[in-house]
């Protein structure tokens, strides 16, 4: 089944399937602080929709998908440098902020968005490698 597929194909894949585990973790985060922003919601509905986009064009290589796959890996690369905004103005606003270690282990996760970021990169890579 694996032999033919091109390397960009794979990429596409792996995408999905990082996209699908980062949205199991980031709803587990985002849920566990009660969604008290609004912005938490935008990872937890955006990455499974990036996840099914990606494994669909893994499969089914049509044109407009590749352009609609391109543009939700354009607003996952911007939103997941929101996210780390987000997360460090969250570090910072807790006791200490900054000055204090403990406050990056046990305040949002200032890397995490930013593996938003990398996947969604490597996505547009993938698409526009060939």
């Amino acid at each position: 089944m694996w032999q033919g597929w091109p390397i960009e194909r794979v990429l596409i894949l792996f995408t999905g399937l990082a996209f699908i585990l980062i949205a199991v973790q980031v709803t587990l985060f985002h849920s566990r602080q009660n969604f008290r922003h609004w912005a938490m919601w935008v990872p937890v509905i955006e990455l499974p929709v990036f996840a099914v986009t990606a494994i669909v064009l893994s499969f089914v290589n049509a044109g407009w998908l590749r352009w609609l796959f391109a543009l939700m890996m354009l607003v996952g690369m911007g939103g997941g440098v929101y996210g780390a905004y987000l997360h460090t103005a969250g570090v910072k606003q807790r006791v200490g902020g900054f000055s204090q270690s403990q406050n990056f282990l046990v305040g949002p996760p200032v890397i995490l968005p930013l593996l938003i970021t990398a996947i969604a990169a490597l996505g547009l890579l993938a698409l526009f490698w060939g």
